[in-house]
């Protein structure tokens, strides 16, 4: 009877154990959205924005191997999070990537969110029905204007700098953005630059001052030539 009563505990407690285990399991994996070891179109989600962002240089091939797990960790240390590798809620929130799993809506930026808000506004304004990449490219001359000593060092101050942009004197600032101007906006402030480190844009088919054409040109999207 003693040795079937030892038996029944240890029973028990491998019962409780693995019960645990598996709790605690499944508590991480609801947090590791995508891991290394991970493979799916999450992850290519992950690989075609940190590659566009400059952090990924490898294939977007759908596997988180070292190269992914690398890069998510540039990306999480120069964003605040938690340098851990793995693309569970927060960093994936910052990368603009909204699984069912993530139960959130939000941008999840690290950023600043009246920053978030006024890029939003300024990329509406100013590039509304322009290409993507394009809506990219006027928040980023934002964002390379900041960096900029010879520009204010703030987004509010490069923005409402006066007789720097039309949107601003003809007050379509003041609009409200469409969710496409939000996720330009936030993919600049994660880095992506398709302007190459531009700090003008002008559409040539208005433009009439001599000197925005002497800039040198860097890349033209749509209606808009990206010059320093």
């Amino acid at each position: 009877m003693k040795n079937k009563y030892k038996v029944g505990i240890l029973l028990a407690i491998a019962i409780v154990l693995f019960v645990a285990y598996n709790v605690l399991l499944r508590n991480q994996e609801t947090y590791a959205l995508s891991r290394y070891g991970s493979r799916g179109d999450e992850v290519k989600q992950i690989q075609t924005k940190l590659k566009n962002w400059g952090y990924y240089s490898g294939s977007v091939d759908g596997i988180y191997g070292s190269g992914t797990l690398s890069a998510v960790k540039k990306f999480q240390k120069k964003n605040g999070l938690t340098v851990d590798g793995i693309a569970g809620t927060n960093t994936l929130q910052a990368m603009g990537i909204f699984s069912s799993s993530s139960g959130s809506s939000s941008t999840g930026s690290t950023s600043n969110s009246s920053n978030l808000n006024l890029i939003s506004r300024f990329v509406y304004a100013e590039a509304r029905g322009e290409p993507y990449t394009g809506m990219v490219g006027v928040a980023a001359v934002i964002l390379n204007r900041v960096k900029d000593s010879r520009f204010p060092n703030t987004v509010s101050g490069v923005v409402y700098q006066q007789g720097a942009f039309t949107c601003v004197s003809d007050g379509q600032i003041n609009l409200s953005p469409n969710a496409t101007a939000k996720k330009a906006a936030q993919d600049a402030i994660n880095g992506w630059d398709p302007t190459y480190g531009a700090i003008y844009y002008f559409n040539p088919n208005t433009a009439t001052s001599a000197w925005i054409w002497s800039r040198p040109l860097t890349i033209t999207i749509g209606n808009h030539r990206f010059c320093k």
